[in-house]
């Protein structure tokens, strides 16, 4: 579309494209130095009036609007060409004020396998830390000794349901023993816990509190409602460098920001690449197709996307309370439940309707699979790619009735339901984020690619196998459980690996809210699809970061949240340590 006006240029020393989590992030650290000055570029509106961010409980609220990136998937085969809606937040903080609040770090050996010495175990846990302020309760046992004190983030455990509780016993009984803080930790590959959230005070904490509120500093500048187009490179010393970055506001108007540093590019693994792609940086022949001039041929652009694809098997409970359905789809229910928040910050909308969380290894439930004795394995891993120290899934349990948008029949006859969840890990298949044309105003084609891997399919498979098994079989939930909601599916009563795989096909999703990476990834000098070194500077020009999930050679096994706030943090240090060599 044709820019209304060209506005004059402004400049600064950073500009940051993306005030998403990893975005806030960087910009909060580097405005430490009162001496730099930081432009944030936000295609969203400000979060500080959207009060379903805030209002951890009303984070649906959020989707299918223009605070949502409203991205969906191209069909996929595996799933029965389904398509499914990869829901992110579009607006000042990110997918870190509509995500489940988790902070599970996953392990730290996912982090040594990235093979980079800037990214290692210690350091990214170490990032994360320095990130949080953990606030304890007198009944969770936490590890202060890996909990930040005085990180913008504020985390706290999260009181459970009683479906919770009697979920908690059945994993125990099943093979999961109990440690509290384990998702903390990252050394417990099997095992079951409870998990810190981003909530304190009934409030949800999102990275935008790292340049809002209390670390509001002068020489941060924050745009919002302006889209990043493409970055403006021009030869320097013979060296392609970036100089700036092309934007578009909600207006039409046009505008140029010049950066005398560097431009960090931090718009998540959807939109990241477009920004790159739409440079001219990224595959050659992608880019003549619509009509880009290529200025660096990196053919990993858009490559390698990974995503956490999972489950959900809802159960009914015919006793009233066990769930917190009652506080939300009965009668009236939501009307005092939204007062109670209103009035004391408190009750069901306070916190993410999510339990009990486990980690599981599946070597022994496979050994019977000839897929699994016959795939080829390195030395010491299992054929994912996974060592003993690493879990191959997890599981948790809903409070409540509710999931993905595709799940509709909420229980508001007075009836209860939960699900049980199961989430693969480091999964084969790989899918890509293209152009769809260089418009900028026009979302990215992604293909996830869902259980393309005849192993990511079995490992799933038998992951809601023992999901099911879990609340089927123990002593606590299994007089509990009425059958499936709604009625009719029947698996409650499935015992083989085979009946389970037409249910996985068909229900197969994504956890929304930007559980996906890798697409601008790092690697290593000589590898060829490696988007950016190991300091996260994009290959092929200088002073050009790409700094959030999209840099990620492969997805941890856990959640990516805390590790969107680690590569942030990771990459401040980085850029003030190379702007200090250059001093």
């Amino acid at each position: 579309m044709a820019p209304a006006c060209v506005e004059p240029e402004e400049v600064f020393d950073y500009i940051v494209c993306g005030g998403g989590t990893a975005g806030c992030v960087i910009a909060g650290r580097l405005a430490e130095d009162l001496n730099a000055t930081i432009l944030v570029l936000e295609a969203g509106p400000d979060n500080a009036d959207l009060e379903n961010v805030h209002m951890a409980g009303g984070w649906s609220n959020m989707f299918d609007s223009e605070t949502d990136w409203n991205i969906e998937t191209e069909p996929m085969k595996a799933v029965d060409n389904r398509q499914v809606k990869c829901s992110r937040g579009r607006f000042l903080g990110g997918s870190s004020g509509v995500n489940g609040t988790l902070c599970i770090r996953g392990t730290k050996q996912d982090y040594d396998d990235w093979g980079l010495e800037e990214w290692t175990g210690d350091k990214m846990f170490g990032y994360m830390q320095k990130a949080e302020t953990f606030h304890g309760k007198d009944w969770f046992k936490a590890d202060t000794s890996i909990h930040g004190n005085s990180g913008p983030l504020h985390t706290e455990p999260h009181d459970l349901a009683p479906i919770s509780n009697l979920v908690k016993e059945a994993m125990v009984e099943s093979g999961l023993p109990y440690t509290p803080d384990m998702f903390s930790t990252g050394e417990i590959s099997q095992g079951c816990g409870d998990v810190a959230r981003t909530v304190h005070q009934g409030i949800r904490s999102t990275a935008a509190d790292f340049i809002t509120k209390g670390y509001r500093r002068e020489n941060i500048t924050i745009k919002t409602e302006i889209t990043a187009d493409k970055i403006v490179l021009e030869k320097q010393d013979g060296e392609l460098t970036a100089t700036g970055v092309l934007t578009l506001s909600k207006d039409g108007t046009q505008a140029e920001y010049k950066a005398r540093k560097e431009v960090i590019v931090s718009a998540g693994a959807y939109c990241s690449p477009p920004i790159l792609l739409r440079s001219g940086i990224g595959p050659k022949k992608e880019l003549q197709k619509h009509g880009i001039e290529c200025q660096v041929n990196l053919p990993g652009v858009g490559k390698n996307l990974q995503d956490h694809v999972l489950c959900f098997m809802f159960y009914e409970v015919p006793q009233p309370s066990l769930t917190n359905d009652y506080l939300a789809y009965h009668d009236n229910a939501i009307a005092s439940t939204y007062a109670l928040y209103q009035e004391k910050k408190s009750g069901l909308l306070s916190t993410f309707p999510f339990g009990v969380f486990g980690f599981a290894r599946l070597d022994e439930r496979l050994k019977d699979s000839e897929l699994w004795n016959s795939s080829p394995r390195e030395p010491g891993r299992d054929p994912m790619g996974l060592a003993p120290n690493q879990p191959n899934v997890e599981f948790w349990n809903t409070e409540l009735y509710g999931g993905p948008k595709q799940y509709t029949d909420f229980p508001v006859d007075h009836k209860h339901a939960f699900a049980m969840c199961a989430l693969l890990f480091n999964q084969h298949s790989r899918g890509s984020v293209t152009l769809k044309s260089s418009d900028p105003l026009q979302n990215p084609v992604v293909d996830h690619n869902y259980l393309d891997n005849p192993l990511d399919m079995l490992v799933l498979t038998e992951a809601c196998r023992y999901a099911n098994e879990i609340v089927m079989n123990g002593k606590a939930t299994k007089d509990v459980i009425k059958g499936t909601w709604p009625e009719g599916l029947g698996y409650e009563k499935w015992t083989k690996r085979e009946e389970w795989e037409p249910y996985v096909r068909k229900h197969a999703t994504t956890y929304k809210y930007a559980l996906h990476n890798g697409t601008c990834a790092m690697g290593k000098d000589g590898n060829p699809d490696a988007v950016l070194d190991s300091k996260l500077r994009v290959r092929g020009v200088k002073n050009l970061r790409v700094a959030d999930v999209s840099s990620v050679p492969r997805v941890n096994n856990g959640h990516t949240q805390m590790v969107a706030y680690g590569i942030g943090e990771g990459a401040a240090e980085l850029i003030k340590a190379d702007a200090k060599g250059k001093a």
